[in-house]
């Protein structure tokens, strides 16, 4: 059993997101139509998944692991309710912000499940780390929710999934509330527990049903809670900063300013975004920049581009060698719907200018993009330690190269890039985010710098 920690990320987060919303009319979306499983699959086990009386069925079936009935969509800030039924004999949960990769354990759906526990430890929507971690916020220290569950009976779930933060609910009463940076996007499953060969819990049941999201602005419609916020202590992610605080530009300047751009971008409810001025590379606001310079590094953050954006993440950018007309010179991963606009079928290389790509430079893998339509949020993560640079995608590495070396200079030699002397060798440099003149949104900014 893991130990917790009250973590001071706790009041920022109330500072930040959770101040309650006037609940009327709130954008809620039916995730289930009460008639079929459209915009659902599954994955793992071969548990039975059918919709009877308006509700999702799921039935055990012995010899098989855990089944999952997941969202074909991937989300990233949230806010989800639903109600389950559990026969009392049976293990359940809901996956959030979980994924299935070919490379990752030949497919296992792993990530953040709100434990459905009928048994007497009752840790029902406590948060399990399902195929990776373990229990990362039990319900050991809370008698209130373990009692809120309600065996034989239909209970209510709410799962907030803001940021780094984690809260859940069960029959109204706060359950869990914790802070992780290990994942920020992925899908919704309904999970059937494997049995085993217990052929006697063969045909157990477990029951969905009235399952609504939030996406849009969900931070506004965050509840508080009265919970301490608990810590992951062995997590991957940390010992990030925040480069972005959710309400000012601090930390930030334009590119060729000693001060932030006093038009083009603007700041609200927890998002930055560079507005729509024609298409113009850095000719409206400008470009923007971290004040600070970094070298060895992990950078992440979430990004909504609009239908037909251009933009882009730059590194190692010295915004003193072009002083002229476009944007700073840097190495860029490229933000860009790649459906709409002409520059994904670019570039030096073929597609070297679609989306995650080293802009003119290296083409992403298609295999392994898996990006959330345009209007939603992405997760973008660019790895830099050394010479060895790594984009991501939601989880998952679309490319990777190495500096400083003959393949790389030959690259750079057959680019836009040639003329500018010692592109992308610099030791350090700030961290861009580009004006193109397209509305793009970026938050939940955090780097950690490395040894």
């Amino acid at each position: 059993m893991k130990t917790s920690c009250i973590c001071r990320f706790g009041l920022l987060f109330v500072l930040l997101v959770c101040v309650s919303a006037a609940f009327a009319g709130q954008p809620w979306v039916e995730l289930f139509d009460g008639k079929t499983l459209n915009g659902w699959k599954q994955l793992g086990g071969k548990a039975e998944y059918r919709v009877k009386d308006g509700a999702i069925v799921g039935k055990t079936v012995a010899n098989t692991p855990n089944s999952f009935l997941t969202t074909k969509q991937y989300y990233s800030d949230f806010i989800i309710e639903l109600e389950f039924k559990v026969d009392p004999k049976l293990n359940s949960g809901i996956q959030i912000r979980s994924n299935s990769f070919p490379e990752y354990r030949d497919g296992q759906v792993h990530g953040y499940q709100v434990e459905i526990d009928p048994s007497k430890r009752a840790y029902s929507a406590g948060i399990y780390d399902e195929g990776r971690r373990g229990w990362l916020n039990n319900l050991a220290d809370n008698e209130p929710a373990q009692k809120a569950f309600k065996q034989n009976q239909w209970n209510k779930y709410r799962i907030e999934a803001i940021g780094d933060m984690i809260r859940t609910w069960v029959n109204g009463v706060p359950a869990a509330n914790l802070y992780d940076t290990r994942t920020r996007t992925g899908f919704i499953g309904l999970q059937v527990h494997g049995i085993g060969k217990n052929k006697t819990k063969e045909g157990i049941e477990v029951r969905w049903r009235n399952i609504r999201i939030i996406t849009e602005g969900a931070a506004a419609y965050a509840k508080p809670s009265p919970l301490p916020v608990v810590c992951n202590d062995n997590k991957a992610g940390g010992g990030f900063k925040l480069l972005f605080d959710g309400k000012t530009t601090k930390g930030w300047r334009g590119a060729r300013l000693k001060d932030f751009p006093k038009g083009g971008w603007s700041v609200k409810d927890g998002i930055i975004t560079v507005h729509e001025s024609g298409g113009g590379e850095s000719a409206h606001g400008g470009d923007i920049v971290t004040i600070k310079k970094y070298s060895n590094f992990i950078l992440e953050l979430d990004f909504k581009l609009s239908p037909g954006a251009n933009s882009g993440i730059k590194y190692f950018v010295d915004p003193d060698l072009n002083t002229g007309k476009g944007s700073s010179i840097g190495l860029e991963y490229q933000l860009l719907d790649d459906q709409r606009h002409r520059d994904a079928r670019l570039g030096n290389h073929d597609g070297s200018r679609a989306l995650t790509c080293l802009y003119d430079l290296i083409e992403s893998d298609n295999c392994s993009k898996h990006p959330n339509p345009i209007g939603q949020w992405n997760h973008a993560k660019i790895i830099s330690k050394g010479n060895h640079v790594e984009h991501w995608l939601n989880g998952r590495k679309v490319l990777e190269y190495e500096r400083k070396t003959p393949e790389f200079r030959k690259l750079v030699q057959e680019s836009k890039y040639k003329n500018w002397k010692g592109f992308g060798e610099w030791d350090q440099g700030h961290i861009l985010l580009q004006d193109h003149g397209n509305t793009v949104s970026f938050k939940n900014i955090m780097i950690k710098e490395l040894k």
